[in-house]
């Protein structure tokens, strides 16, 4: 017997006797006398389990699934909703985190089955790879999300369950996907002739559906929605939540045309501004959520392509500097900066007025704040813009230092045709075979 268990079963023995000694005088234990505390002599247990012990919430071909894996599961969605869940939405989430959790364990049960285990190693590289999205080390992460009331361990078993479902189709998959070099090139004469026709950056999060389950999958689709009109991350909900294949990297379907998408999705596209979340659009096999992040013309050059040379040139201020002399250095900051005679000027003459200097010589225009995306465009080597940022913390201005042009236009790649070509079947089988497992799934719902 381990020390602790001899401890826990000495102290249960030791209370035991008490309460015989106490009924063997004729009257009941007294725990108020004890203890101090206000416990009714009569006190009864109105639940059978003890709540230390943490019940199976599910069993997936004998793989268990705790309550604390769904808790640890809601607290990545409370982190991507600011901490922000409505208190009624706690059920449904709940419930579907369990069915993602399902699926997880069934892909990750297959890739199994088919002596492709994912190594530890594996896992911990993607999760370092994972931390420094957030420019944490693997241990700084790890400690973020158990303050968060998540843990490292939830996070790195959903990488387990990503790494084994694409091993399973990469091997058991994509092998009998067949697209013909005919079907590639009809497609590249297809897009060739729609050059200049709009495209878009689109990023998807796909619930299925049956004709029995359609209005309960619309109404989580809806309550996803609001969600993310609200300000939740859709990267974060699309990995938890959609189905699709491009679940693992946060719903990216990359630049599209609506041709390339299903025709309701299409519909919807034409019609939706850039930076806007559609309706649920019902599609063969469930309902899509869309997230249109840019447009441009099909194949043809658009400026924001460019790649540009900044230097940033900062002044910060101590909290309760007065308004006047902030006033003051934002105007020197100004003067210097269109007196300084380009960017070999900046350092010294960020020197002069007490300011700082980050360069970087590859920025794409299409990665700036949208409102600032013209403004740098229409500078000239050397001209800096207007200042931006918060009087009370700091004030900048980016200087052009250096602009790398797009080529006029673009061309079809073959490869990427055929590659979009085998993903778009690939998804279709992968669907199919996940029914399938859970068809066949021996699932026991606690």
């Amino acid at each position: 017997m381990k020390l602790g268990t001899f401890h826990r079963a000495a102290l249960t023995l030791a209370g035991t006797m008490a309460a015989a000694a106490a009924l063997a005088q004729g009257g009941a234990p007294s725990a108020g006398v004890q203890t101090g505390l206000d416990i009714p002599q009569d006190a009864r247990f109105l639940a059978k389990e003890d709540p230390s012990v943490r019940k199976a919430t599910a069993i997936v071909n004998g793989t268990v699934i705790t309550g604390t894996d769904i808790d640890h599961r809601m607290a990545l969605i409370r982190i991507a909703n600011n901490n922000e869940i409505p208190p009624e939405e706690e059920a449904r989430l709940r419930a579907q985190v369990l069915r993602n959790l399902v699926d997880e364990t069934l892909q990750i049960q297959a890739a199994e089955a088919q002596d492709m285990k994912v190594e530890q190693k594996d896992v911990d590289a993607y999760f370092a790879r994972y931390a420094q999205q957030f420019r944490q080390t693997p241990q700084q992460f790890a400690a973020f999300l158990r303050s968060s009331g998540s843990s490292d361990t939830s996070v790195k078993r959903q990488i387990q369950g990503e790494l084994a479902w694409q091993r399973l189709q990469r091997n058991k998959i994509e092998p009998f996907v067949n697209v013909a070099e005919e079907e590639v090139q009809a497609v590249i004469e297809r897009l060739n002739a729609s050059r200049g026709a709009q495209e878009y950056k689109v990023s998807e999060i796909f619930l299925s559906a049956t004709p029995e389950t359609a209005a309960e999958a619309r109404a989580n689709a809806m309550r996803i929605i609001e969600q993310l009109r609200q300000g939740a991350s859709f990267r974060a909900y699309a990995r938890q939540f959609s189905e699709a294949s491009t679940a693992a990297v946060g719903g990216d379907l990359d630049w599209v045309r609506p041709e390339q998408l299903p025709e309701p999705i299409a519909a919807n596209l034409k019609q939706m501004p850039v930076g806007t979340i559609s309706e649920p659009i019902a599609i063969p096999g469930g309902f899509s959520i869309i997230y249109v992040e840019d447009s441009r013309q099909f194949l043809t050059s658009d400026p924001r392509d460019a790649v540009l040379s900044l230097k940033q040139m900062t002044l910060r201020f101590a909290e309760g500097t007065p308004r006047s002399q902030i006033e003051e250095k934002v105007q020197s900051l100004v003067r210097t900066s269109r007196s300084m005679g380009g960017c070999g000027g900046a350092e010294a003459a960020a020197t002069s007025i007490g300011a700082e200097v980050v360069t970087n010589d590859q920025v794409p225009v299409r990665t700036l704040p949208a409102q600032m995306q013209q403004s740098l465009l229409n500078l000239s080597i050397g001209e800096a813009t207007p200042p931006f940022g918060a009087v009370n913390d700091r004030i900048s201005v980016l200087v052009l230092c250096g602009r790398d042009d797009p080529a006029p236009t673009r061309e079809v790649s073959f490869d990427d045709v055929y590659a979009r070509l085998t993903e778009s079947r690939v998804n279709l089988r992968a669907m199919r075979y996940l029914r399938d497992l859970r068809r066949d799934a021996v699932v026991d719902y606690r």
